[in-house]
């Protein structure tokens, strides 16, 4: 036999047998690429296709892989569990053994498998941006992730905080205040949500603050101080229609500060909507400011007042005031048995 003779017979078996390495290969192909899926990556399933298909030189495999692939991968995003949360794995979603969830008060959010409900972040709770909860969850109904809006948080924060990552909170989008049947005025429609989970009876009245008596909700406090000191009394009210707030001395018929030159009296709206804070300095304090200051609020739908002490002493009765209230203190600390577990 000579050697075109060989030549015809090899082109000859390889044309009668190229039909059923297609078919082969292309089997081979689709059982790798189904195997695989399940388990690996597509990116990884990818590239051990091409790998096969470039070694194969078979350009009909080629292209029929990468769609096969491609409508997997489009599929499987579909059905599979989502990407598994740090620390932890994903398995197969089966929504029957899900835990059960009780007094989501913000609504319910997906897991971070993306299986099971579980209840929402509250407003002001810390959360993960986006659509999947990572490390602290999502926000609830009619909430977003930012920034903390409010006084003290992180978006109000100094320099040196400024340099670290801002914490973000689940803020309320409607931020309208709502009056409630209850006569109770909230905030913005995710506290009166909060407030109605507990009250399934509780409806709105209308936008805007109820109309309300004066509420005080920080009142002045009492307190002990020696002579020629500076002291201040703190009152905090909420109320609508705002209220006026008034200083006044139990035994004096005067609204302070009055003509004293060393008593002043300050006020302004805040911290919060609808609330005025009002404040009392007395200048170089003596013996004869001791007494009792009552702060008084009132609107035209009513009046309310809260008082506090002040003792103003000498050096020597200020001292054995001191070393009373020490003596106190630790005779207070050793009846406490701090090995108890309170928890």
């Amino acid at each position: 036999m000579t050697v075109f003779d060989m030549m015809e017979l090899f082109r000859f078996g390889w044309e009668r047998n190229v039909s059923l390495g297609l078919v082969l290969a292309l089997v081979l192909d689709l059982a790798l690429v189904l195997g695989l899926a399940l388990v690996l990556d597509l990116a990884l399933v990818l590239a051990l296709v091409l790998g096969l298909v470039l070694a194969l030189g078979l350009g009909l495999v080629l292209a029929l892989g990468l769609v096969l692939v491609l409508a997997l991968g489009l599929a499987g995003s579909r059905d599979r569990d989502r990407d598994p949360p740090p620390g932890g794995v994903c398995g197969l979603c089966e929504p029957d053994l899900c835990p059960e969830t009780r007094g989501c008060r913000a609504g319910l959010v997906l897991d971070s498998c993306g299986c099971c409900k579980e209840c929402a972040n509250l407003q002001g709770q810390t959360c993960d941006p986006g659509h999947r909860g990572v490390f602290y969850g999502l926000c609830g109904t009619g909430m977003r992730c930012q920034a903390d809006p409010r006084p003290g948080g992180a978006g109000g924060a100094g320099e040196e905080e400024e340099e670290e990552e801002e914490e973000e909170v689940c803020v309320c989008e409607e931020q309208k205040v709502v009056c409630g049947s209850d006569g109770v005025t909230y905030m913005n429609m995710c506290q009166f949500r909060e407030a109605a989970f507990s009250k399934p009876d509780l409806k709105t009245r209308g936008r805007g603050p109820c109309k309300t008596v004066p509420v005080i909700k920080v009142p002045p406090h009492s307190q002990v101080n020696g002579t020629g000191s500076s002291l201040v009394f703190l009152c905090e009210v909420f109320a609508f229609p705002m209220a006026l707030v008034e200083w006044r001395k139990e035994g004096r018929d005067v609204v302070l500060p009055g003509d004293d030159p060393h008593i002043s009296v300050q006020s302004r709206g805040g911290p919060l909507k609808f609330e005025v804070s009002s404040w009392l300095q007395i200048e170089g304090a003596g013996p004869e400011d001791s007494g009792t200051y009552r702060c008084v609020a009132r609107n035209n739908v009513g009046s309310v007042s809260a008082s506090a002490v002040l003792g103003v002493l000498g050096a020597e009765e200020l001292s054995s005031y001191l070393a009373n209230s020490v003596s106190e203190m630790k005779q207070l600390m050793d009846a406490t048995d701090y090995d108890q577990d309170f928890y």
